[in-house]
């Protein structure tokens, strides 16, 4: 497992973005893409349907756009996990503390919910109070599983061999990472 000062083997082409709800997957997953100037599908809308509901497509579309020979995503939904890891080259692990995911995860989804953002395929954020009675809420989400990929990590690493996977543990490892190690391969 690399770090963020690590120099990776080869230019990424396939690039699998990892985290706990907050973390700032799909924002990473974005400017990776706009680094290497390769496609960046945000898996959401492709999981999210009206109301909520998943999309029964996703397996099929995530199949469609990860035989190209170029992407970047995020790494979530059991169903699509095995696919994207077996294809991709590069795994990011945002690893960041979680007082600081806590905070973004909170902030976003009060930004969301007050603006009336619309999000994936004409989805809004619930009510606030849902947060004490959905436990799939995205705060409680977040808080539920934010240990999990200390164990789904190293299992993934073991059964990919093939997959680079960095860990970037702190918001200035994120920068340094994709201005120092990535921007000199693009």
């Amino acid at each position: 497992m690399l770090t963020a000062t690590d120099p990776l083997p080869a230019r990424p082409a396939r690039v699998l973005v990892a985290g706990v709800s907050g973390s700032g997957k799909t924002t990473l997953a974005a400017r990776v893409g706009a680094v290497l100037g390769i496609p960046h599908t945000e898996i959401d809308s492709l999981f999210h349907g009206p109301d909520w509901t998943p999309r029964p497509s996703l397996e099929v579309e995530v199949d469609a756009f990860t035989s190209e020979p170029s992407w970047v995503t995020e790494w979530q939904y059991s169903s699509v996990r095995p696919l994207l890891a077996e294809r991709a080259d590069t795994l990011l692990w945002l690893d960041l503390p979680y007082p600081l995911v806590f905070t973004r995860v909170l902030r976003r989804t009060l930004r969301r919910r007050l603006r009336r953002e619309v999000l994936w395929n004409g989805n809004v954020e619930g009510p606030l109070r849902t947060f004490f009675t959905d436990p799939e809420h995205v705060v409680r989400w977040s808080i539920s599983t934010r240990k999990l990929y200390r164990d789904r990590i190293p299992a993934l690493v073991v059964a990919h061999p093939q997959l680079t996977v960095v860990r970037l543990r702190r918001r200035r490892d994120v920068d340094h990472w994709l201005r120092e190690v990535l921007q000199p391969l693009a």
